[in-house]
């Protein structure tokens, strides 16, 4: 195989709803071969279910048509390839309107789709075969989905894409395809590179992962964002890969935002589990990445290693879950758990008893600060939310019976919010499939079907690993300050599970942050996680410790009655903690 020329793929979203003018800079900033967009969370299968269920037609991300209103015709004349993700519930309608977008523009534009992970019609057939459908994280059976479901999508991988990119595709619309696959597509159809080039696909699938929450790699909620230049707009980062896999993570020049070690190790940490990163295209072992500042914001990521792809698929399965309301009540100055004890009898009573709901939860933050010289810091939030399958339990009869104690309850009382009706929310249900039970297909320009069948089961020996060198970790004299002096974290959401990875800067800091943070102390830092099941995985690779906390988001973002139910704000509480740590890390040039 001759050499080929390295591959620039840049993102142009993170999720649906980010930067609209994100296409256009990356454009207009510099030269570009692929424009790689991701529309797509469990959440938003939710939200494109429910916008079909108000227009047959619609299901995919509408944003992403105003982004190539402004960008389409300059991507054909250059010779720029789109691929998204943008499909969402409904591919092949999407695709027909990115058709009647070029023919409006004038341009020519070769449009081609991947289909097949929509299961919603054969949910009954893959039961009958024997396919359980259990749920992912408890092991529930299906049969404990109270309704029937509204979506069930098989996160596909890249083999669709490479099809239509090979057919000459222009743009390739995708349904739920994985976010890594959107970047594994291009550069295995540009190297050329076989489906069992472990090594070089897990490596994409590692670019895919930096790429796909756009600005996140390029400073954006990043732990040290003092060191961010210009975060008011930060650019869009692109991956330049090389055909042996490797590649440089970078921006355009002259936009906001930073690419660093840290700010690329902080994504590669973004909603991780175990170091052993599954995808459709290969197994990606985060444990063996190298990272190498290569030059003012330009990152070299190599030495990736890969394992034969899994033989099943994720699948995100959405149910409706009934219905949700909240309000959040202020309580200010003293006796602020008195106030709050008082209220909640209060509300038990106004609404007829905690048992007419499928969930009645109160939440008090204690936000307050003592001797306080702001009304602000004098206050303290209480929210109650309530959830039940009846909307007319949970609607206005539920807010305006909170509303009527304003003058008859604690002194201070009021609202931030005003009466609000019920919404509807869903229920997130992750399971497996058989790849080979998906039917996984690429729809050419010309309306050519083309199947992707999976490989056959691969015997590849699993990569194996010496035991990785960590110093000694420091002695002396420690001072107590927030862990975040020292160490960066980044978390996030995965269904009803979160994660938050932590890393530091130095080797004598890991060896450090490796004996002092276990999951115990994990636990004694944030109580939350105490009841729950907590996974800790090492990346010595990346001076880095990821957990996983198990149920703590419950039945996933849109059902979760946590403040924060994608977590977040995690991995900043964690750093908020004070701890004790040797003052040898606190001197700035040994964490460098």
């Amino acid at each position: 195989m001759s050499v080929r020329r390295p591959l620039r793929i840049g993102n142009i979203s993170g999720f649906y709803g980010d930067r609209l003018s994100a296409a256009r800079e990356m454009i207009e900033g510099g030269p570009i071969d692929v424009l790689t967009g991701d529309y797509l969370a469990e959440l938003t299968m939710l939200i494109l279910w429910k916008a079909r269920q108000k227009d047959p037609g619609a299901g995919y991300a509408v944003t992403f048509l105003r982004q190539m209103e402004e960008v389409l015709g300059t991507c054909i004349d250059r010779g720029v390839r789109v691929v998204v993700n943008a499909g969402g519930l409904n591919p092949r309608g999407l695709a027909g309107k990115i058709r009647e977008l070029a023919e409006r523009l004038g341009v020519k534009a070769r449009v081609a789709h991947v289909e097949g992970d929509d299961l919603l019609p054969r949910l009954g057939e893959l039961r009958r075969a024997g396919n359980s459908l259990a749920h992912l994280d408890d092991g529930r059976p299906f049969e404990a989905m109270p309704v029937p479901p509204v979506s069930a999508n098989a996160y596909l991988g890249a083999w669709g894409i490479v099809e239509c990119l090979k057919a000459g595709a222009d743009v390739v619309v995708c349904p739920r395809v994985t976010d890594a696959s959107l970047v594994v597509g291009p550069a295995a159809w540009h190297f050329q590179w076989a489906r069992d080039d472990w090594d070089r696909l897990a490596s994409a699938v590692v670019a895919g992962h930096i790429l796909e929450c756009g600005a996140q790699a390029t400073g954006g909620n990043y732990a040290f964002f003092s060191e961010v230049p210009s975060l008011d707009h930060p650019g869009f980062p692109i991956a330049e890969m090389e055909q042996d896999g490797s590649f440089v993570v970078a921006k355009h020049p002259g936009t906001g935002g930073l690419v660093s070690i840290g700010t690329v190790t902080a994504q590669l940490l973004y909603e991780l589990g175990e170091p052993s990163y599954l995808n459709p295209d290969a197994i990606a072992r985060f444990d063996t990445i190298r990272l190498d500042q290569a030059g003012a914001d330009r990152v070299r990521v190599s030495g990736v290693r890969g394992e034969p792809a899994p033989s099943a698929l994720k699948v995100c399965i959405n149910y409706p879950g009934g219905y949700r309301n909240s309000m959040t009540l202020v309580l200010t100055g003293l006796d602020v758990d008195e106030k709050a004890a008082v209220l909640k009898r209060a509300i038990v009573r106004r609404v007829g008893g905690a048992e007419r709901f499928g969930v009645l939860n109160f939440h008090l933050a204690h936000t307050q600060h003592p001797d306080p010289e702001t009304n602000e810091q004098a206050s303290a939030s209480f929210t109650v939310t309530v959830k039940d399958a009846d909307a007319s339990k949970v609607g206005r009869a539920f807010s305006s019976a909170i509303t009527e104690l304003a003058l008859a309850s604690y002194p201070g009382f009021y609202s931030m919010d005003p009466p609000g009706d019920a919404s509807a929310y869903g229920v997130y249900w992750p399971t497996l499939v058989p790849a080979d039970a998906v039917d996984h297909v690429a729809v050419m320009p010309d309306g050519r079907i083309v199947p992707i069948k999976p490989l056959a089961v691969a015997t590849r020996s699993p990569v194996k690993l010496p035991p990785a060198a960590v110093s000694p970790p420091p002695t002396g004299v420690t001072r107590r300050v927030p862990l975040g002096r020292v160490a960066g974290a980044r978390s996030g959401d995965k269904g009803g599970n979160a994660n938050v990875g932590l890393w530091v800067r130095s080797d004598l800091a890991y060896a450090w942050l490796a004996g002092f943070l276990s999951i115990e102390r994990l636990k004694q830092l944030l109580p939350e996680t105490a009841p729950l099941e907590v996974r800790r995985y090492e990346l010595p690779n990346l001076r880095a410790l990821n957990f996983v906390i198990v149920g703590l988001l419950g039945e996933g973002v849109a059902s979760s009655v946590r403040s924060d139910p994608q977590a977040k704000s995690l991995g900043e509480w964690l750093r908020a903690r004070v701890v004790d740590v040797p003052e040898v890390l606190l001197d700035p040039t040994a964490s460098r």
